[in-house]
């Protein structure tokens, strides 16, 4: 398994998070039945840099607090057929992981939300990073069948992990 972090804001980066962030994408390929290793690139930045990524890759002109940039293709959430199919596509030919994608997480947001949401700081980063790792695996919010899934996903690995709304 290779988890890159990489933090690109000026803020001081709260050493605290990394485990987080490991703990919580192990937590999701277990609990997602990934049989494979995974590499998985993990950004902090702040809401200017987020913005600036959501217009440019996504037309959207405002900050937001995850993005998710999947490398496979589903034809249904969490089935890698595909990928198996197109090994040379979808799996690092060095170490034989399965390129799973890139996370970018405004640390502005991840302060915000929590004070919003009444929980903590690491409590929002494991929500984010939960949340964006179901769409690395092809989840979605759009309708309201799908949002209801990946909301039943979001909760059962953040409660199984500990990380609930009490969370320090």
């Amino acid at each position: 398994m290779h988890i890159e972090i990489v933090n690109e804001t000026e803020h001081d980066y709260p050493e605290a998070y990394d485990p987080i962030v490991e703990d919580v994408i192990n937590a999701s390929l277990d609990y997602l039945n990934c049989r494979y290793e995974c590499e998985v690139c993990v950004t902090f930045t702040d809401n200017d840099g987020i913005h600036q990524i959501n217009l440019s890759e996504r037309g959207i002109d405002n900050p937001t607090d995850v993005l998710s940039f999947p490398m496979l293709e589903f034809e249904k959430p969490g089935d890698l057929s595909y990928a198996e199919q197109y090994p040379q596509d979808f799996f690092n030919p060095e170490t034989g992981e399965l390129l799973l994608g890139d996370i970018v997480i405004s640390l502005d947001k991840v302060k915000s939300q929590a004070e919003e949401y009444g929980h903590s700081d690491k409590r929002e980063l494991a929500f984010l990073v939960v949340h964006s790792m179901l769409h690395l695996f092809g989840y979605d919010h759009i309708d309201e069948e799908d949002r209801l899934v990946m909301e039943k996903l979001q909760k059962d690995i953040l409660e199984k992990k500990g990380y609930t709304r009490n969370y320090e």
